[in-house]
């Protein structure tokens, strides 16, 4: 199980740090980059560039893409109809948040912000499952000791009658403790998928790219600014990439504390494997994605600590109630 996360984080940052270049325009084995903005051109756009820089590179290597470049329409005019989608991947993911985050940031002139704004309302969205994963989380630890002694009892016993005798048993813990086996892991389903299409309809997307937010290129990466442009804003920005991602993590690890030390030392090398691999990956994020990495993350720890209020609050209200219940009880008798 370990393993099997570790490959998918692998491929996340491969993904993420662009390794693999079939998505690029090329020339002479290389990415082509515009040397404005900072951007690495990629194939299959959703609309034209409206840098004349860009415009020029894709006119010069319209062959190459995967789209008829003078077909695409501006992305001013762009709809979630323009052009032919590739698949229901782009139909449904892609296309409408590109769509969405060009309408907001046209409208607010600044597609940076736009970014921020979409990526918390979809937070906001999904606050209702955060909620009830970490309920669950909640509920699983309370269950860990009785989980733990039915995997003690069986321990040396591997026939038949005694693993289906302890996969009842168990699923009757989970039903005490009201536990989904795969209610934790439904937002990580939602999550991942979302992230990536963020970053497909940011790096598709030329208006998006080319813009600017606090005088940094939304399209540009860290390594870029840092190196190239000697722009050391981005020292913040990978710096609170990194934070937020901690501080999120950390409050994940503490609400998933379940009571076995093996899976809890499993977890905390998988807390240090995340943040070693998020580090890195943050030298080759645009600045469009980081501002939403950072905007999320950051509502994530604001959203667990308020969740985590609620629960003590509810709490100490049970500890009121439940007394005056019990006296209430005892003078009726």
């Amino acid at each position: 199980m370990k393993k099997s996360k570790i490959a998918v984080l692998i491929l996340v940052v491969l993904l993420i740090t662009g390794c693999g270049n079939s998505n690029y325009i090329m020339e002479d084995d290389k990415p082509v980059q515009n040397e404005k903005t900072g951007q690495v051109l990629q194939k299959d756009i959703l609309c034209k560039p409206e840098d004349k820089e860009s415009d020029e590179i894709y006119k010069e290597h319209k062959n190459e893409t995967k789209i008829k470049y003078d077909k695409l329409p501006k992305c001013s005019d762009f709809k979630i109809n323009s052009n032919k989608s590739s698949g229901i991947w782009e139909g449904i993911f892609v296309k409408p948040l590109a769509f969405l985050i060009l309408k907001l940031g046209y409208l607010i002139n600044n597609f940076g912000l736009a970014v921020i704004l979409i990526g918390l309302a979809i937070r906001l969205i999904l606050m209702p499952i955060s909620r009830k994963t970490m309920r669950q989380s909640d509920n699983m630890r309370k269950a860990q000791p009785e989980l733990l002694r039915i995997e003690k009892k069986y321990a040396n016993r591997t026939d038949n009658e005694a693993m289906l005798q302890k996969s009842q048993e168990m699923m009757l813990v989970y039903k005490k403790y009201n536990i989904s086996p795969f209610g934790s892991c439904l937002l990580a389903f939602i999550q991942l998928p979302l992230f990536f299409a963020f970053l497909q309809a940011i790096n598709r997307t030329p208006a998006i790219f080319e813009d600017k937010f606090l005088g940094l290129t939304l399209g540009r990466t860290p390594i870029v600014g840092l190196f190239k442009y000697h722009e050391w804003l981005y020292v913040i920005i990978i710096l609170l990439i990194i934070l937020t991602t901690y501080l999120s993590f950390r409050n994940s690890m503490n609400s998933n504390q379940t009571g076995n030390p093996e899976m809890e030392k499993q977890m905390q090398f998988m807390f240090k494997f995340m943040i070693i691999m998020i580090s890195v990956a943050s030298l080759y994020l645009s600045t469009a994605i980081a501002l939403y990495w950072v905007a999320t993350n950051g509502f994530v720890v604001i959203q667990n600590w308020v969740f985590k209020w609620l629960d003590k609050r509810e709490n100490n209200k049970d500890l009121i109630i439940r007394p005056k219940k019990e006296k209430s009880q005892k003078k009726g008798k």
